[in-house]
């Protein structure tokens, strides 16, 4: 049985030979995946879409410097995050505000369950933390990556992910304990 990895990097040697047929395949295995990841970053469908056709133009473009092709599937998701994130910089920079982690809370008279009404608040002061140390901890919590892959999908240090995943950490505790003893 092949594994997906032994897969991409059959389809890397081959395309780097010279089979367009090989990049066809790669874009069908991961297109919709690449699409998915930016989206989960910017938080708009068209945006992801153009960072997903942007990114491969740099795989394409960058498919020969690729020396362990069993790794494509990382070294592309990289790229993907890398490509989300100047784009969030720019639109940080361009509104000097937040940017696409829309929490809708809707004022409704349902009465909230004590768990979803902290589910909320979390969500809320997810949105409220700044950006680097949001992408850290959705990256951490919702996606499952380690303290190396972040470091290494996002191309900063162990110890600066570790260093914003613990002022994430304590500005949540801090909003959530404020907001707590306000209510």
């Amino acid at each position: 049985m092949k594994t997906n990895q032994s897969i991409d990097e059959k389809l890397v040697e081959a395309y780097k030979a010279g089979d367009k047929n090989a990049l066809t395949t790669l874009v069908k295995r991961w297109h919709k995946l690449f699409c998915d990841k930016a989206y989960w970053l910017v938080k708009d469908k068209d945006v992801a879409k153009d960072i997903a056709q942007d990114s491969w133009t740099t795989i394409i473009n960058k498919i020969d410097k690729l020396k362990k092709p069993k790794q494509f599937k990382y070294w592309a998701f990289r790229i993907v995050c890398n490509k989300s994130m100047d784009w969030l910089r720019l639109q940080s920079k361009n509104r000097n505000t937040s940017f696409g982690y829309d929490v809708e809370i809707e004022s409704t008279a349902i009465e909230y369950s004590e768990n979803e009404h902290l589910k909320q608040m979390l969500l809320k002061a997810i949105y409220e933390l700044p950006t680097n140390q949001k992408v850290i901890v959705r990256l951490f919590y919702t996606e499952s990556y380690s303290i190396k892959q972040i470091s290494d999908l996002l191309k900063i240090s162990e110890g600066t992910t570790k260093s914003r995943l613990f002022y994430a950490r304590e500005k949540l505790k801090i909003t959530l304990k404020n907001t707590h003893y306000e209510n």
